[in-house]
């Protein structure tokens, strides 16, 4: 595995409260072998994670849509080298200076694209995507039918 900076041991981080977000101090997360560390640049507010603060335990990680730079490549091998660009859907602890991301999960952002307009590609880009498949054009619609 190969990293390209030191990784602190400890970071900070969004942390879900009953009353909502909560900018803490938190250990920095540890990789599976099928995980990029990624330092996070930018990061997107789901509508589906602002309903988990009053739901979910106290301190959990939320942030699911983010880009930034790989830190720590995925051990396997597998995914982007360290200093890449990236957008990354994670489960949870996008919202975060680290989190960790499956390699199946990142894509190399192109050159020209700013870090706060690939954050939210994951979740949300798809979800207009989907929306766009099911419902077709969102432009302006002309109708053929003649007045009276």
């Amino acid at each position: 595995m190969t990293s390209i900076t030191p990784v602190p041991m400890a970071m900070r981080a969004y942390v879900g409260t009953p009353a909502g977000p909560e900018l803490r101090k938190a250990p920095t997360p540890q990789q599976a072998a099928n995980e990029a560390l990624v330092r996070v640049g930018a990061f997107s507010v789901n509508r589906g994670e602002l309903n988990l603060f009053a739901k979910r335990a106290e301190g959990w990680l939320p942030g699911q849509d983010l880009a930034g730079i790989v830190v720590a490549e995925a051990a396997d091998g597998s995914g982007p080298r360290a200093g890449t660009r990236v957008a990354a859907m994670a489960d949870f602890g996008g919202w975060a200076e680290f989190t960790a991301v499956p390699t199946d999960r990142i894509a190399v952002v192109p050159e020209g694209v700013a870090t706060k307009h690939a954050a939210p590609l994951g979740v949300a880009g798809l979800t207009a995507l989907r929306a766009l498949r099911r419902g077709g054009p969102l432009g302006p619609r002309t109708s053929r039918c003649s007045g009276t």
